[in-house]
């Protein structure tokens, strides 16, 4: 039987706990007992652990002897803010498939106010992909940063194989550019509700972004997300 998988919040030597609602979850939901066992990411590795004492708001495990982790491919993914509980969604999704690292950017078509909420909100996005990583049996959630205005994000994606998803895009599949490219560190750009407005498309084309399309049907900045990073992990497995 497959054990479920935690990422500790704290490590000392052959020691590691969960704290606060982390370690709340599993006591009052899951129910944890002394001697309940399960994998815990420890940052580098993950080792077999063995719960040793409960407390409110706080699990301590024994850990054992390492197990295996599963390789998480080099993408980042830039995602445009829109509504949060499909944002959040999206996060959970790409998190389960395996992006390394979340950069939400404030987009021309961004709403005002969930432009000037974002950066309250980068907290939550990260307690999400810490469920996300756990549910999929990552060693560790992706990074996310603080939201960024999407001049600063295009800037700071400086390396790697940089791909934007875009509307007006006729020709070039997302496959395609994958498929004629050496494997490495991916950068894949998803837009707000209503696509990239016309000078961002602009602004990824002067930054030298490749441009892609999913495809001829028009998807949901989510589903978007989602897709392009599912193909993005099987062009790479």
């Amino acid at each position: 039987m497959t054990r479920r998988r935690w990422i500790a919040d704290e490590v000392s030597g052959t020691h590691a706990a969960l704290t606060g609602e982390h370690a709340d979850h599993l006591v009052r939901v899951l129910r944890a007992r002394l001697g309940q066992e399960f994998d815990i990411a420890t940052g580098a590795v993950v080792r077999h652990g063995r719960i040793v004492n409960i407390q409110e708001g706080r699990v301590e495990f024994e850990l054992g002897d390492e197990v295996s982790a599963i390789h998480i491919p080099n993408i980042t993914l830039l995602l445009a803010i829109f509504k949060f509980d499909r944002l959040e969604w999206a996060i959970e999704k790409c998190t389960e498939l395996g992006v390394s690292r979340i950069v939400p950017v404030i987009a021309r078509r961004t709403d005002a106010h969930l432009a000037s909420a974002a950066a309250k909100r980068a907290e939550r996005w990260r307690r999400v992909a810490l469920q996300g990583a756990e549910q999929s049996r990552r060693a560790a959630p992706p990074e996310i940063i603080a939201p960024v205005k999407l001049q600063d994000g295009v800037s700071h994606a400086a390396t790697g194989l940089r791909i934007v998803l875009a509307e007006s895009e006729q020709q070039t599949r997302l496959r395609d550019i994958l498929a004629s490219q050496p494997a490495g560190e991916i950068v894949l750009a998803v837009g707000p509700e209503g696509g990239w407005a016309d000078e961002e498309v602009q602004l990824f084309q002067r930054s030298g972004w490749n441009s892609a399309s999913l495809g001829p049907t028009i998807l949901r900045a989510e589903t978007a997300a989602i897709a392009a990073t599912a193909i993005t992990i099987s062009e790479l497995a």
